[in-house]
């Protein structure tokens, strides 16, 4: 069929609001990344409590537990950036979206990333096995850090709209 082609809107106009559309699948997809790197925690220490080496549960040495703490401080530091990209959302002011969804993208991806490769060493050989599910963690970090522009991509954002 021939459809006549008809702008939806003024001509130039689409990219305002297709940034927008951008910004705000940024700040969801920040959200899903903070959704994910809390699952992997939750993995890292359900695993750190039932594995035992020499006698104990691993979850009992100070290096598994400072480990498990730094992906505690990632992931509630990432669910900040994201609220921040949220809220900026709700509020529609499209200079603070633009900055908030950089800043959440930027930061929740790398904390992603970083959290899911985590759990993979606290669990250890299995956790480098497509056997255990902890890789998949970090496979969806990696997929999702690239998504919608890499964290150096959001940073280049963030020096934009600073003036630098």
């Amino acid at each position: 069929t021939d459809t006549p082609a008809r702008l939806l809107g003024p001509e130039g106009g689409a990219w305002p609001a297709l940034e927008r559309t951008l910004a705000t699948a940024a700040v969801l997809l920040a959200a899903e990344q903070v959704g994910g790197a809390a699952a992997a925690l939750d993995a890292a220490v359900e695993y750190a409590k039932i594995r035992e080496q020499y006698g104990r549960p691993i979850g009992s040495f100070q290096g598994i537990k400072h480990k498990c703490a730094d992906m505690l401080m990632e992931i509630e530091s990432a669910r900040s950036a994201a609220y921040g990209g949220l809220w900026a959302l709700d509020a529609g002011d499209e200079t603070e979206i633009a900055m908030a969804a950089a800043l959440a993208q930027a930061f929740c991806s790398e904390a992603f990333t970083k959290v899911a490769a985590d759990n993979i060493q606290v669990h250890g050989g299995i956790g480098f096995t497509w056997e255990h599910p902890a890789h998949l963690y970090f496979k969806r970090a990696k997929s999702s850090e690239v998504l919608l522009g890499t964290p150096s991509y959001h940073r280049e954002l963030l020096a934009t709209r600073l003036g630098i």
